[in-house]
Parts: structure tokens; sequence; C-alpha cells
């Protein structure tokens, strides 16, 4: 009983929450309709003609809920979309990072370093994507996570997470070359990184490919004619009810649209938008742990890291 007392206030505490909602952004058009309602209802009275019942079959509620379902829908698939990408992309850059750190032969002392650079480079890709998507500039995040040189080059590059996974195919196949991965392991890597960047065309798809703006119009002229219609075909019954009546029937429909207009762009860093930042932070920890781990570490899990001999 006391799990279904919790269960029971968590709801209503999301039943009356504010912050992440499509409250803010729906308010000032449910108000307008209320203030009609209510205008409409002080008209009533004085035998003014503002029962217009004809007015139900203006935009018929069936055309009307399958649109915003068509266009709820709509949204909700990019959004999906966007976190299956960016789940397979958590998935590449954990076996990408895993197939580095186990599979490249370590025939000098500094090649470790510079193994552990390009690891926290696959994690700079992530963060680069999140940037890019987002439209903002490479920041200090992607700061720590390369060298001072790279970094300055990174910021006149056009396309940051492009040119990172230039820089890590560069890595296997110089690494290749130079003998310390067969010809099977780079051939895993590189469909590792193409696979990294099969994600970024993915989401590049849907940033790019807005809701038809003629569709966009479309719906809130209808919206916004059906709920200012409201009060003329309620008054009759509802007298000075129809004024809350018609409010809370427009929250209901502006809302759903607004939630439409809220995911349709999923990688945002709005309350409503996929959590990159938590995505990529999670990342960054996973190829840390797996830095920290000592060769003897290593060799109780069944891997040899002895150097091959020069």
């Amino acid at each position: 009983m006391k799990g279904v007392k919790t269960d029971r206030n968590t709801w209503l505490q999301l039943a009356f929450k504010v912050r992440g909602s499509v409250i803010p952004g729906i308010l000032p058009r449910v108000l307008l309709c209320g203030f009609f309602g209510i205008l409409i209802s002080i008209l009533y009275p004085f035998g003014i003609p503002v029962h217009w019942p004809i007015l139900s079959s203006l935009v018929p509620n069936l055309v009307l809920g399958l649109l915003l379902v068509f266009r709820t829908n709509t949204a909700y698939d990019r959004f999906w979309e966007g976190r299956k990408l960016w789940g397979t992309l958590v998935n590449t850059t954990r076996n990408f990072t895993r197939h580095v750190w186990v599979a490249v032969a370590e025939k000098k002392p500094e090649d470790k370093q510079e193994k552990i650079a390009n690891l926290r480079l696959i994690v700079a890709f992530a963060f680069a994507l999140k940037l890019h998507l987002r439209k903002e500039p490479v920041n200090e995040e992607l700061a720590a996570l390369m060298g001072s040189d790279r970094f300055d080059q990174l910021k006149t590059m056009n396309h940051p997470p492009l040119e990172i996974a230039f820089w890590l195919g560069d890595y296997v196949q110089e690494r290749h070359s130079r003998g310390c991965l067969s010809i099977y392991q780079l051939s895993d890597m590189m469909k590792l990184l193409d696979k990294m960047v099969d994600v970024l065309g993915g989401c590049e798809r849907i940033l790019k490919t807005p809701i038809p703006l003629a569709y966009a119009i479309h719906i809130k002229q209808l919206l916004l004619l059906y709920c200012l219609a409201l009060p003329f075909q309620l008054v009759n019954d509802l007298h000075w009810g129809t004024g809350p009546v018609v409010a809370l029937i427009s929250f209901t429909l502006f809302g759903i649209e607004e939630i439409g207009l809220e995911i349709e762009d999923p990688f945002g860093c709005d309350p409503n938008d996929l959590p990159l930042d938590a995505i990529c932070n999670t990342l960054l920890r996973n190829v840390e742990d797996l830095i920290s781990l000592s060769p003897s570490v290593r060799r109780s899990l069944g891997t040899s890291w002895d150097a091959p001999e020069d």
C-alpha cells in the first residue's frame, strides 16, 4: 500500500508540474480563447445573436482530431528515430573503444598514451555531434578531450564531427601499417567508424527535414478557427460557463499541438528533448573506466597485453 501511495503522489506531482510541460507555451492562446468565450457569454443575455449552432460543422471534430494525431505521431516518430540513432551511437562507441583498447598492440612506451588520446577522441565525436546538432561552436567540453593543436584545428572546421572521424580512421590505418593491427581487426574498426558516421547522417536528416510549413500553418489556422467558434456553439447551454469550458477545450487541443512542436526537433536543450548531455557524459565515464583497467586486470580477463617484439 505504501508503494501505491507513493505512485499516486508522484502522479499528482507530475499532473501539477509546470516546468517541462507545454503550459507556458500555450497559456496565452488558452487565455485568449477563454476571454473570448467570456465576451460571448456577456453579450448573450442582451439578446445579441451570438448563438450559432451551425458553426459546429465548420471544422468537424473528426477532421481536427485526425490532423492533431497525425501531427503528434509525426513529431514522435522523429523523436524516437533520434533516440534510436543515439542508442546506436552509444553501442558503437563502446564497441569501438573496446576494440581499440584490446586489439591495438603497444610496441613503444608512447603507444599507450596515443591509444588513450584516440579513445577520448571517440568520445569527442559524440560531444562534437551534440554541438553540431545544436548549431553550437566547439567549446571546452571538446578541449578537455584532445590536445590544444587539434582543438585549435577543430575550431576552424565547418564539420567538427566529420573531422574527428577522419582522425580516428587515420589512426587505425596508421596502426595497421605499423603492424599493430591485423587486416581483420582494421576492417572491424572501420565498419564501426562507418556506423558512427551513419548515425551522424541520420541525425542530420532529422534536423534538416522539418515538418512542411504549409501543414504547420494549416493546423494552426484550423485550431484557432475551431477554438474561436466554440463559444458561439456553447453559449446557449452554458451561459456564464462558456469561457471556462472553452479555455479547457482549447487547453487540450493547443497542448497536443504544442507537444508536437516540442519533440519534433529532439536534439535541443529543452526539457522534452533528448538528454544528449547525459548520454555524452555517460560515454565519457565508460571510456575513463576502461582506461583505468590495469594490464594485470586485462590479463585476468583473458587478454594478453605483452607488446610484440620489434
